[in-house]
């Protein structure tokens, strides 16, 4: 299976001086388009310290200058890697439009201030989900974790305040290198790198071959 893209080129002359406003650009062409079901679904990559890979789709929830954010049950498989091991790679796969966006950098978490106010966004069905999951172990049935959160429901019934969970919560992550991907046709791709300067707080742009 193989398909030739057909694209604009992607050239350093139209990029913007940092990565994260790019990376805007490109989120806004791409959610405006219509093309993507949740374009804000990413591939996030974690590693032990003895360096065995896991990866999972998961949603950006924020970004800006510092970083890219989402939010998880810090006990969970990725919780607990990125707890020994802040290392982590973010993908967005936006293949409608050929295009890829690859982040790597390291993990911290978000202010406690931060996932509260997140918390207090989500719906209530979700948020009565972070309580009764204990992501990433293992459960006897279905039955049991429809019963964890029919227990919450009616101790929390729709319209009453729900407690953050303390287990649960954001991460922040901080990237090093951001790299923008655009296909074309004849696998010649265009690949522009953001590599931030060690100590300037500034990016190199550097070109890679496809």
């Amino acid at each position: 299976m193989r398909e030739q893209y057909r694209s604009e080129a992607f050239t350093e002359a139209g990029i913007a001086a940092d990565p994260m406003q790019q990376f805007a650009r490109w989120f806004r062409q791409v959610a405006a388009g219509g093309m993507l079901h949740e374009p804000n679904a990413m591939v996030v990559s974690t590693a032990t310290p003895e360096g065995r890979p896991s990866s999972r789709t998961v949603l950006l929830k924020m970004y800006d200058e510092r970083g890219f954010v989402f939010f998880t049950n810090y006990g969970s498989r990725k919780g607990r890697e990125l707890a020994a091991n802040p290392h982590v790679s973010l993908l967005f796969p936006w293949h409608p439009l050929a295009r890829q966006v690859i982040v790597t950098g390291t993990a911290a978490r978000v202010a406690r201030e931060e996932t509260v106010a997140y918390f207090r966004t989500r719906p209530h069905g979700s948020q009565l989900g972070a309580w009764a999951s204990d992501q990433s172990t293992v459960i006897g049935s279905r039955e049991e974790l429809i019963h964890r959160y029919e227990d919450l429901a009616a101790r929390y019934p729709e319209g009453e305040k729900v407690p953050a969970p303390p287990h649960w919560g954001g991460f922040r992550v901080v990237p090093e290198t951001i790299e923008f991907w655009q296909g074309h046709e004849n696998r010649l791709h265009d690949r522009l790198r953001y590599v931030r300067q060690p100590g300037e707080g500034a990016w190199r742009v550097e070109r890679l071959c496809p």
